[in-house]
């Protein structure tokens, strides 16, 4: 059965009382008045006569060709009144939905509700957003559903969530070198933001691969925050970190959203510039079922230059720059780990003195002033 045919069979009795009974009345007089006038009728007397007057005359060659139009003309008078009832059969039914439309099973239109909208996953990020994400209904996260009342909860999980941009030939390097420099990139990110070793603070062997081991001076830095980290040599830079020892990641997803783009550098190289946001759903290691949610955007310039003019390591990214913004952690904590933030805990660090911002928000860019005082979250 069609749906058409199911939503006729269930608005057929007026049982719903927000449809008035003189609609009903209504209805079932202008139905039986068009069945009526539409039903064949039995021919008089006279009309018998003049049929089969007119064989006759048809047998002798008395008629013109094409008198018995009459009756087509009739029989599409007919067909009129039949769509005439089927017209109010149909507006009958138009008017249950828009008054009910529970009545109709599943989605007559295919339009989908708001709901499942709202809960569908959002198409990559292809340019910076107009402004930040609306505000979601109030939840509190839990171990089964951790993003709920979060934006984040429609952005994709992990490494998805990084799409690499199609490659093409720029600043001297070659289309395949270009698609080589943009998967490195997505290493790197995935590595040092979405590994779970790194995420559970062991040491980001791989991320450190990816990059040119000539680039001394990152390098260093990034071996010793990693060793002995302390405000001037923070591994958070460029790695999220937990302490195993206090919180832990809630199931294996990290949301993820943002986009890559690159362009020809300065130095006979293909630039890449990435933006990406992560949000990671924690809870702490004492046996508590309480779930925060620590977000990290990340600005990251990357670039791979001729090694035959430049004096680099093939196939090794080389770092431009880097910033991150890292909300609901402990600021000014040095230790080389995130430190959430939770309800039920006491707080880590000095208490926020900054301004209040939304984590969510990518519309703009980072704030060179931000980390002149720890700041405030306005949703986590």
């Amino acid at each position: 059965m069609n749906t058409l045919s199911k939503a006729l069979e269930l608005t057929h009795v007026s049982e719903d009382p927000k449809i008035p009974d003189d609609v009903w009345e209504q209805f079932a007089r202008d139905t039986e008045r068009d069945i009526r006038d539409s039903a064949p009728k039995e021919p008089s007397a006279r009309a018998r006569e003049v049929t089969e007057r007119l064989r006759r005359q048809e047998e002798r060659g008395e008629l013109p060709e094409g008198w018995r139009t009459g009756p087509a003309r009739q029989q599409k008078k007919s067909r009129r009144a039949l769509w005439g009832v089927l017209g109010v059969a149909v507006a009958v039914v138009v008017a249950v939905v828009a008054v009910k439309p529970s009545l109709v099973p599943g989605d007559l239109f295919g339009g989908g509700t708001s709901s499942e909208a709202a809960s569908s996953p959002l198409p990559e990020e292809t340019a910076a957003p107009t402004a930040a994400p609306s505000a979601e209904a109030s939840a509190i996260p839990t171990l089964d559903d951790p993003f709920a009342g979060s934006p984040a909860k429609r952005w994709a999980d992990g490494a998805a969530g990084i799409s690499v941009p199609k490659a093409e030939a720029v600043g001297g390097r070659s289309r395949a070198q270009v698609a080589k420099t943009l998967e490195l990139t997505k290493k790197l990110l995935v590595e040092s933001n979405l590994d779970p070793a790194t995420l559970r603070g062991e040491r980001p062997k791989a991320a450190l691969d990816v990059l040119d081991p000539l680039q001394k001076d990152v390098r260093g830095l990034l071996e010793t925050a990693l060793r002995k980290p302390d405000e001037k040599h923070d591994p958070l830079w460029m790695f999220s970190r937990f302490d195993p020892k206090e919180a832990r990641l809630v199931g294996d997803a990290v949301k993820t959203r943002g986009r890559m783009t690159f362009k020809a550098g300065d130095h006979a190289s293909v630039a890449v510039h990435a933006d990406y946001t992560f949000v990671y759903p924690v809870v702490q290691t004492n046996g508590s079922t309480e779930v925060t949610r620590t977000i990290i955007r990340r600005i990251l310039d990357v670039e791979i230059s001729d090694p035959a003019k430049y004096q680099v390591t093939p196939g090794k990214l080389s770092v431009v720059n880097w910033d991150q913004d890292i909300n609901n952690s402990a600021c000014e904590v040095y230790d080389g780990y995130l430190h959430p933030s939770f309800r039920s805990a006491e707080p880590t660090g000095p208490d926020p003195t900054g301004p209040t911002t939304d984590p969510y928000d990518r519309s703009k860019p980072l704030d060179p002033k931000r980390a002149e005082g720890c700041g405030t979250v306005s949703r986590v």
